[in-house]
């Protein structure tokens, strides 16, 4: 149990550390290369942040443990919502720029609910409750959708390249390298620790897919994030929470059900829908007092649900 303790305070300095260094990195290629930080975390932040994720849900999903790779998902992108936008909107009030309200937080909502569908096999499948490998290409294209926005966005963009104060691009993509692998290594090690924590407690795999996995695999964007809006680096601080929910759904889902068809559990949709009502509460955030902006009493809000959530899903499990 020592050893356990130590990697996970090892697990913690490495994502904080990582975090720091991904946001210098990302935030110089994109002040260097006239691409917007809001690509930047879409793209690179929002990819890498998804990592452990990813190697969370591949894993769990070929050992046929189906509700960690699909709770990690879920709870992962409600923790992403509104624990960290939530925190990082009480450091200073989040502003949020029009493109992310039109496409990206749109896209969110869009991802959600081809979750829904698929999972529950409404129109697409044969078999009922299953993420099928042909539902896994079906979330693949949705993404190459969402690549190719972002794509189109790069080659539209006009933003001026600044090179005065910046660090070059071999040492900004060292950064970027060095965060990501303190991210990935990080994540994996407060994860396994947590996980052998709350087994020894006995705790559901169910309840640690939601809480405990999935807040470990989202520790990289809450890091990240914090350090961007410390920063005040707001479009990395949003682009990351909403590339890595848009990410999770249709890229680590999608890669693993076509790699092994996963089983789906009705009982997720309640998790989905206050998942999808939290989204669209962030797209009305964006009219309500000052226009595209989180506002600290909003960001308040995110964090005493995301805490009800936690005591529901607790008692339910």
């Amino acid at each position: 149990m020592i050893l356990t303790v130590i990697l996970l305070l090892a697990g913690f300095y490495l994502l904080i550390k990582g975090g720091d260094w991904l946001v210098d990195g990302a935030a110089a290629v994109a002040r260097r290369n006239g691409v917007s930080e809001l690509i930047i975390g879409l793209t690179i932040v929002a990819f890498g942040t998804s990592a452990p994720e990813l190697v969370v849900s591949l894993f769990a999903a070929l050992g046929g443990n189906a509700d960690i790779s699909v709770s990690n998902v879920v709870g992962s992108n409600l923790f992403n919502l509104m624990f960290i936008l939530g925190i990082c909107g009480l450091i200073i009030p989040l502003a949020v720029s029009k493109s992310t309200v039109k496409l990206e937080i749109p896209f969110s909502i869009i991802a959600v609910l081809v979750l829904m569908i698929l999972g529950n096999d409404m129109f697409l499948s044969d078999s009922r409750f299953m993420l099928s490998r042909i539902d896994g290409v079906i979330l693949l294209v949705f993404f190459s959708g969402f690549m190719y926005h972002i794509w189109r966005s790069i080659q539209s963009g006009e933003n001026e390249k600044v090179t005065d104060g910046i660090m070059s691009n071999g040492k900004a993509v060292l950064f970027i390298i060095l965060g990501l692998a303190g991210l990935v290594l990080g994540g994996r090690f407060v994860v396994n620790s947590a996980v052998s924590i709350a087994e020894y407690f006995n705790i559901s795999q169910k309840l640690i897919g939601l809480t405990i996995v999935a807040t470990g695999t989202s520790l990289p964007e809450l890091v990240t994030s914090i350090v961007a809006a410390r920063k005040k680096s707001m479009d990395i601080a949003i682009g990351n929470v909403v590339g890595s929910n848009i990410f999770n759904i249709f890229l680590i889902l999608g890669v693993s059900a076509t790699v092994t068809p996963i089983n789906y559990n009705p009982a997720f949709n309640t998790d989905i829908i206050i998942l999808i009502a939290g989204t669209l509460f962030i797209m009305l955030a964006m009219f309500v007092g000052k226009k595209h902006q989180l506002d600290r009493w909003q960001a308040a809000v995110l964090l005493v649900v995301y805490v009800a959530y936690i005591v529901f899903i607790a008692n339910r499990n």
